[in-house]
């Protein structure tokens, strides 16, 4: 009787177990298949170009477009129903980022349509049909994030489930194409400045995808050739972001969730001048390093080992500064005491798992320019910085990655509901003086009475007769509530502590958010050590190392945006 009972419970989640395994299923094809036809193109394979990967990439994107179309015009024609949101997914600080980031994807698109105009003479006719299809997929995408992100899916849930993975793969593999693009851009640049540091026994071959025909116009040529590389990096962020948000939104589909009001954290400049001034003076210094690198970086032998040299001694500096205020931090949590909020929430799982996977790519790097500095015979001068450049990436990333994932699980601090009244009692004429708000009051900012009443030592002298009959009761309780002041005193210290020990955290997310930014710029514009220091190259050989930097490169820029979205929760919540 008990199986029999418990049946149809069982029995009803099948189909949709069935269905989630299904659609992952699904994507993981759709990318593979992608994947293996942008890797064709990559190594020119014969019968595979450029047109056939844009034109696989515009099929997807029509294909989500039609479903997102779909779903908004669901929603609009159900505006009245009361639907389940997931108040962890979509925050706001992340939607703002996207669209920032959508913009310039948007210029991006203005830049390849320019540029295909300028040389369709001998470009494919899919080279111009990709951005314009691009730019109509990026507004309705962002436009849909804003509106849904947050949706919990309660109907048509299996075809909703193929709709979104089919989303999250599609912006998976327009990530991939725009860092195979931007790393074949980054590589042909390095093997032009490689020879300049000595190394000449490594052979040089461009690997050139550029049109084979003039340009109509020359100088609007070189402005879109050349701007188009340096917003790649933000299309890369784009379409990460928007496939991680997507994802919440596909494991979110035919969840039950708990209806609880959710505390609003909103982003306060106040309490965290400290962190915000050390962390702008790592931003600009890192801004001036990145400049100079790139300017000096391949123009002389020594010229470039003074620039490795100095983007080693910046880096140690700034990564040695994150590591002391992650271990401050970490040990101000180990002095409080409260519990972690092990709720099931799909965001906050996911962000942590990105963190651990996405350090791996620094971690790999790290590793490897360690093991061609033991293993290799001779070492210039600027290679020894390396080594303790690559072991505090990795000591850096782990005290981070501790710090932001107990931040995030961390309950947030509430207000005891034993706490009493703090006041200052003062014996006159037989009566008790409150002149200060309570805690509560304090804590919620109303310090003010609401009844409209007046405190009594406002009232003159003519309060104490008004009290004339209670004396004697009031005289009784004296003794009691004088001591209870002085508990609430203890109390109230304390709290001074821990508001103290919060206004740390938040200078130290602070600056360890603008750290991460400054941090994310270098790889991101073409300022990698890991290629120009030549020495893993040696070691390892130069098409190995050069296939370890460009599949590791990209997790790591994308580990530090990911790491600065936290610390801005982590800020937030603290």
């Amino acid at each position: 009787m008990e199986k029999a009972a418990g049946s149809p419970s069982v029995g009803g989640s099948y189909p949709q177990k069935n269905a989630e395994i299904l659609s992952s299923q699904y994507g993981i094809n759709l990318f593979l298949a992608g994947l293996l036809l942008t890797f064709a193109w990559a190594v020119h394979a014969v019968g595979i170009s450029k047109s056939h990967l844009l034109s696989y990439l515009i099929t997807l994107m029509l294909i989500q477009l039609l479903w997102m179309l779909w779903y908004l015009g669901r929603s609009c024609t159900q505006r009245r129903l009361i639907r389940d949101k997931d108040t962890h997914a979509g925050a706001r600080w992340l939607k703002c980022g996207i669209t920032l980031f959508a913009v310039i994807t948007l210029i991006l698109d203005s830049f390849k349509i320019g540029y295909y105009i300028d040389f369709s003479n001998c470009l494919s006719p899919t080279e111009g049909i990709f951005p314009v299809t691009h730019a109509v997929h990026t507004i309705l995408q962002v436009y849909f994030l804003w509106c849904h992100a947050k949706d919990i899916i309660q109907s048509f849930k299996t075809l909703e489930r193929f709709g979104v993975i089919h989303s999250v793969f599609t912006n998976l593999l327009l990530w991939t194409n725009g860092v195979l693009t931007e790393s074949k851009h980054q590589l042909n640049e390095h093997k032009e400045r490689l020879i300049t540091l000595g190394f000449g026994n490594i052979t040089i071959v461009l690997d050139d995808h550029a049109p084979q025909c003039n340009c109509t116009t020359t100088t609007l040529c070189s402005i879109f050739s050349q701007g188009i590389y340096y917003l790649y990096p933000f299309n890369i962020e784009y379409h990460i972001l928007a496939s991680t948000m997507l994802y919440v939104l596909w494991k979110n589909i035919g969840r039950k969730v708990e209806h609880h009001q959710q505390h609003k954290t909103p982003f306060k400049f106040h309490g965290i001048t400290v962190g915000m001034i050390f962390g702008l003076v790592v931003l600009t210094s890192t801004i001036a390093i990145v400049v100079v690198y790139l300017i000096q970086i391949g123009r002389s032998k020594i010229k470039s080992e003074l620039a490795l040299t100095m983007f080693y001694l910046h880096a140690i500096f700034v990564l040695a500064l994150m590591c002391t205020a992650g271990i401050v931090a970490l040990l101000i949590y180990r002095l409080e005491d409260r519990s972690l909020d092990n709720s099931k929430n799909p965001a906050r799982k996911l962000d942590a798992e990105l963190l651990v996977g996405t350090a791996a790519g620094s971690w790999l790097l790290s590793w490897g320019s360690i093991l061609a500095i033991i293993c290799a015979q001779a070492h210039p001068k600027y290679t020894w910085y390396n080594l303790p450049y690559s072991v505090l990436v990795i000591i850096e990333k782990y005290i981070q990655n501790l710090f932001i994932i107990e931040s995030i699980h961390r309950e947030q601090e509430k207000v005891n509901d034993d706490i009493k009244t703090l006041r200052i009692v003062t014996i006159s004429r037989g009566s008790s003086l409150s002149l200060t708000p309570s805690y509560k009051e304090i804590y919620n900012g109303r310090a003010a009475p609401e009844s409209g009443e007046v405190p009594c030592l406002l009232k003159g002298s003519g309060c104490g007769r008004e009290n004339d009959h209670g004396a004697k009761e009031e005289t009784s309780q004296d003794k009691s509530s004088v001591m209870h002041s002085a508990s609430d005193i203890s109390f109230y210290s304390r709290n001074s502590v821990t508001n103290n020990k919060r206004r740390i955290l938040k200078n130290i997310a602070a600056f360890l958010f603008l750290c991460n930014l400054s941090l994310w710029i270098p790889p991101a514009f073409g300022c990698r050590p890991e290629y120009d220091n030549g020495l893993e190259e040696i070691v390892f050989g130069f098409e190995p190392w050069i296939i370890v930097v460009n599949l590791a490169m990209p997790f790591s820029i994308f580990y530090r945006m990911h790491s600065a979205a936290s610390l801005f929760e982590v800020n937030c919540k603290t």
